[in-house]
């Protein structure tokens, strides 16, 4: 099985409206996702051909995708911050980072590797922006979850806090120097 692992493009927003809608039907869905199923399929196409031209080029959002014989099995966002800013949960930003959001692999693909493939396209294209890092906050509940996130490189911070989905834990990822671009 040859996975390949490359960034959305702006055409492909039915594409990308269809693997988000079958995220949030996951069985963990409700500790893993900030919208419901409900929500999501609610917007209209114009929304989803601006998230997904938004997650395709430019360096405020980028959504990369795993596919094998062109079936998309799961996908994870990168929202670049700045320092200074504030982030999606109104926490502010110390060091220039990505915040990677919306990780999803498709049930009968998971634990072949193919969540490193889609966080090493993350770190890759963060450090191609000068980022240091990769943050993303886990459900506290999601054990599945943190232990693939602690395979793949990221640590617990120590920061915990609450959202509207009940606890969170703040996991980290340094990006090596190998992941990093040479000017």
């Amino acid at each position: 099985m040859s996975i390949d692992v490359r960034r959305v493009r702006a055409d492909e927003w039915e594409r990308v409206r269809a693997l988000r809608l079958d995220a949030v039907r996951d069985p963990a869905a409700a500790i893993a996702f900030l919208h419901s199923y409900e929500e999501e399929s609610a917007h209209d196409d114009e929304f989803w051909q601006q998230r997904a031209a938004g997650a395709a080029s430019g360096d405020a959002v980028a959504q990369f995708i795993a596919e094998v014989d062109g079936e998309w099995i799961g996908t994870v966002s990168v929202l670049r911050r700045l320092a200074g800013s504030i982030d999606h949960h109104g926490r502010p930003v110390t060091s220039p980072r990505g915040d990677v959001v919306g990780v999803f692999i498709r049930p009968e693909h998971r634990g072949r590797g193919i969540i490193d493939a889609l966080f090493d396209a993350a770190a890759e294209w963060a450090a191609s922006l000068g980022d240091a890092g990769l943050t993303l906050d886990v459900h506290a509940d999601n054990t599945r979850a943190q232990a693939a996130y602690r395979r793949a490189g990221f640590v617990d911070t120590g920061v915990r806090f609450i959202i509207s989905i009940g606890h969170e834990i703040e996991m980290a990822r340094e990006i090596a120097d190998g992941d990093r671009v040479q000017a």
